[in-house]
Parts: C-alpha cells; structure tokens; sequence
C-alpha cells in the first residue's frame, strides 16, 4: 500500500502537469488507459491467465466504476491543490469500510472505525472554510463534490476488488479498467483531443506507467489483506502529495487542510498500530 500510494502521487503531480500543459482530462485517462493494456496484458500473457477472467459481470462493473472514480478524481486534481483533492480522494476508506461490511461481511475492527472517524473529523477542517467563511477560498463547490464522488467509486471499485482477488488474477482485474476507460473517453470527448508536445508525450506516459504501478500494488495488498484494513494505510498518499505539490507547483496548503490532514494521518497511524495481529485474510 506504501508503494501504491507513492505512485499514485506521483500520478497526481504529472496529472496537474499534463492540464497546465494543454492536454484535455478525458485524453490523460485515454493515453493512460491505452498504457495500462498495454502493460496489462503482456503480464497476463507473462503468466498465462485468461485476459477476460471468470467473473465477467463483477470484472465489467469493476471497469466501470473505476472510470467513473478516475474522471472525478482526475477533475478534483486538475482545479484543486494536490494535497486538497488526494485528502477528498482518501475518505474512499468510509466508503469500502461500509460496502466491504454489507457485500463482504467484513467487520470492521475498532482500530478501523476510529480510522474513519478521524478521517471525518479530518475531512470537516478541510471543507470549513468553503462551507462557513464568505471570504473567497482555493476550494471550489463542483471540485470539491468531484473529489468526494470520486472517493465513493473508488470505494465500489475496491469492494469489487477484493470480491475478485479470491478467483482473478491481479492483472486480469486492472485490465477491465482501461477496457471502460478507452471507449468511454472517446465517446465522451475524443472530438477535443489534441496532439501533445514532447514533454505533453513523456508525462502521458509517466501518468499510464505510475497509474499501473499503484494499481498493481494496490490489488496485490487487497490478497494479503481486509479492503477496510489495507486502504486504510494508504493515507502516506496526503504526504507524498502535498511535497510533490509545494515542490513542483508552489502550492503551499491552507492551515485548514493542515490540521485535516493531521487528522487524517493520525487515524492511519491508529489503524496500523492498533489493527489485530490476525486481521490478515488467506
């Protein structure tokens, strides 16, 4: 999870580079999606595994909600400071905690509850002053509800992971994903695609390749682990984001979002440290 969640902020900052590039968002998740088959299925062939899987209907709704996140989550990044929109992304924990307890019977430990109570807590800091303060603030309404809608279909998304690792192979299950992405993507906006500079070229493919990278690592931690429990610990992702934007985009975060991230952080370090020992699943 430490591993996906590096990439995945790496991801976010070429995501933001790519905008201010010129690239539209619907041919950022193109470009990606067109990588990640490419890589997916040369790993299916490495291991020999059916590209379409077994379970075909739950692989297909995975893809599906997986783009519907990704398009929110891409629109948060792109008009939100990266800290702001990776923290809205991060309570996808409430979300999978919930629907892994109704779908999968997973129980959520005390250590995990008190992870998304935190969070919450977390998440009230961050969104203060766009809901209480007249004074104008870098959070906007629609940006904002993008961020959050993009956590609950990660949170479907996962939930339908973690269904899937018992009979699919990692790579099968990401390979639906870029299967949704291409057509959904040209449909929806390949009328507005527009042909990228070399440097537009090189962070495309640094989106495709850190994208796949996290996903991978992310699929594999849903095998070792409960979906409450392994998304839980991704939230180093805040960190990772918000040093890549101070660094590459001035982006210096709002003592609001400070002190909800601080939160945040906390509730992950609560479920690391507290989780039982045994909580792992065979």
């Amino acid at each position: 999870m430490f591993i996906s969640a590096f990439a995945f902020a790496l991801m976010s900052a070429l995501v933001k580079e790519a905008s201010l590039l010129g690239v539209p968002l619907l041919q950022i998740i193109f470009v990606r999606a067109i990588i990640s088959v490419v890589l997916s299925l040369a790993d299916i062939r490495r291991v020999g595994a059916h590209p379409l899987g077994h379970r075909r209907g739950l692989l297909l709704a995975r893809g599906i909600a997986g783009f519907t996140a990704l398009t929110s989550v891409f629109y948060a990044i792109i008009h939100l400071p990266i800290a702001a929109a990776t923290m809205l992304h991060y309570m996808h924990p409430v979300f999978t905690s919930l629907l892994a307890f109704i779908f999968l019977l997973e129980r959520p430990t005390t250590a995990t509850l008190g992870c998304i109570v935190l969070s919450l807590i977390g998440l009230g800091f961050m969104v203060a002053p766009l809901w209480f303060s007249a004074e104008p603030t870098s959070l906007a309404f629609w940006p904002v509800m993008a961020g959050l809608g993009g956590a609950l279909g990660s949170g479907i998304a996962y939930t339908l992971v973690r269904k899937l690792v018992a009979t699919e192979h990692p790579s099968v299950i990401v390979l639906y994903f870029p299967l949704i992405c291409i057509p959904g993507t040209l449909l929806l906006g390949g009328n507005d695609f527009v042909w990228p500079d070399a440097m537009g070229w090189l962070v495309l493919v640094g989106i495709g390749c850190f994208t796949q990278l996290g996903q991978l690592a992310l699929t594999k931690a849903m095998q070792l682990d409960s979906a409450s429990r392994a998304t839980s610990l991704s939230y180093v992702q805040i960190v990772f984001a918000a040093l890549l934007g101070w660094f590459f985009f001035a982006e210096v975060p709002a003592s609001t979002t400070l002190v909800g991230g601080a939160f945040v952080l906390f509730g992950a370090m609560v479920s690391v440290r507290l989780q039982p020992s045994g909580a792992s699943v065979k």
